[in-house]
């Protein structure tokens, strides 16, 4: 018997700005995308889930951003989101720990409520701009999403969660994915929000319904020559960042 295709994979941050509004536009886009694909998260992680992660022999492949870019991103992620049609209030994390959320996000994930969690999450932290390093703000999104808030913001004392985060990571690394948004289709790999238009191309012509609500149309036969055409990033992250 033929083995199933693996599904569509996506990595996903709440830190970035440009995975909240390519998630955004996914889920208008491919609204069956929830149940259906892959989502892994991918963060910094702090020294415990660093650890756990090493002992598995995994890395981050991640490179901090210039102050120059950040400020570029500062600006650039207000012209996106407005060009989204989304409201946006840039956060300020001045102690970032990234556990809190995505941890929460894999405790939500083993109750069956992740997409809502995941919808509190960021509406918290890029609608009203609050600082989801706090367990008290993930404890509150957990109650939006109808979960036990005390469970979700503890998931970072809880050593199953925190083994299941270096697995997240370490799937990342075993993936080879440096950044996000970062899209798998079989083997056509995209990274970034600019390349969420091809992932969503390559997935029309696999034969996922995607809408084309804000697109041109484009004849399959050129989809194909251009698909075909592109040099795809299917080695190691360890070239051009």
């Amino acid at each position: 018997m033929a083995r199933a295709p693996k599904p569509p994979k996506v990595w996903f941050s709440f830190r970035s700005p440009f995975s909240w509004i390519a998630m955004h536009e996914l889920d208008r886009r491919v609204p069956s995308a929830r149940s259906t694909f892959d989502f892994v998260p991918f963060w910094e992680p702090d020294a415990n889930t660093a650890s756990r992660l090493a002992a598995r022999g995994g890395e981050i492949i991640y490179t901090p951003m210039s102050k120059a870019k950040h400020l570029y991103i500062l600006q650039d992620t207000k012209r996106l989101a407005e060009r989204y049609g989304l409201s946006m209030t840039w956060p300020v994390d001045m102690s970032p720990w990234w556990e809190p959320s995505h941890l929460g996000w894999l405790q939500a994930r083993a109750a069956g409520r992740q997409w809502e969690f995941y919808d509190a999450v960021v509406a918290a932290r890029w609608e009203r701009g609050e600082d989801i390093s706090d367990p008290a703000v993930i404890g509150r999104a957990a109650e939006i999403a109808g979960l036990d808030p005390a469970a979700i913001a503890s998931a970072v004392d809880d050593d199953t969660v925190r083994d299941a985060g270096a697995d997240a990571l370490y799937d990342g690394y075993h993936s080879d994915i440096f950044g996000v948004p970062y899209f798998l289709n079989k083997r056509q790999r995209f990274w970034g929000l600019d390349r969420l238009e091809w992932f969503l191309t390559d997935l029309s012509v696999a034969g996922v319904d995607v809408s084309s609500d804000g697109i041109a149309a484009i004849e399959d036969d050129r989809i194909d020559r251009l698909l075909g055409a592109v040099a795809y990033d299917t080695d190691s992250a360890g070239g051009c960042g």
